[in-house]
């Protein structure tokens, strides 16, 4: 019987040699990579989400300056600032010809004149050299202001630009962004303000869940804001991102 025993001991001791403690030292192993790599992993994705989510506010930021020149404030709704693209239109100043260009301002000042004693209105005469300038007469020097449509004067060159992107927070699987406008005192001046945030509990959805913690914790802590933002409510900034 203890012959047995010790066999089963035997036994035992081989389970453990040889199959048990190469099991523990492949998890501690794998356990020790894991602690590694998975902050590595998820500083790779973090920063590959982010580049995303930054030019996505900048596009943003971009529209809502764009509508401020024109209006005078940012506008304060998603909705609202896809219209603008789609409807809105932009003052471009067109340039022609150059004032060092001697016999151009010559030739200008006799097409002016000759307009001015068909009693043509000085506010027409920029029209005026435009239609000529259009006929053929390249030897004219003027300027005159246009308006062309947001969406053939800003990001027409980018062919993958898409307007119906800019309400959502990428990789966050549908997730609004959050935009708020307004205009306050500031040094009792009245100021229009403008707000883009995007939350990392959102920007990444489905990667390491205590990381994620660890991040926004750390941003918390720091009194910083735990996502990406352009601009501040509260401090403005010139509609700066909290990245740059």
């Amino acid at each position: 019987m203890e012959l047995n025993n010790e066999k089963v001991m035997n036994i035992t001791r081989k389970a453990l040699t040889y199959v048990v403690l190469p099991l523990v030292i492949l998890y501690l192993a794998y356990a020790n990579w894991m602690s590694i790599t998975a902050p590595l992993n998820f500083e790779s994705a973090r920063k590959s989400r982010e580049e995303v989510a930054i030019q996505r506010l900048k596009d943003i930021r971009t529209l809502q300056e764009a509508y401020k020149n024109i209006n005078g404030r940012y506008v304060s709704t998603m909705d609202s600032l896809q219209m603008f693209y789609r409807e809105g239109k932009l003052p471009v100043i067109l340039r022609v010809g150059s004032t060092d260009d001697s016999l151009a301002v010559v030739n200008t000042d006799r097409a002016i004149a000759e307009l001015k004693r068909k009693r043509v209105k000085d506010a027409d005469i920029p029209d005026s050299l435009y239609k000529r300038y259009l006929a053929g007469d390249m030897s004219l020097v003027f300027s005159i202001e246009h308006e062309m449509p947001i969406k053939d004067t800003l990001f027409n060159e980018r062919a993958n630009f898409c307007v119906d992107s800019l309400a959502f927070i990428p990789f966050s699987g549908g997730d609004s962004v959050q935009m708020k406008a307004i205009v306050a005192d500031v040094s009792n001046v009245r100021t229009p303000l403008l707000e883009a945030k995007m939350p990392y509990s959102s920007l990444l959805k489905g990667l390491d869940k205590q990381l994620v913690v660890n991040l926004i914790a750390e941003r918390d802590s720091s009194d910083r804001y735990p996502g990406l933002k352009i601009g501040d409510l509260e401090r403005p900034n010139n509609n700066a991102g909290n990245w740059e």
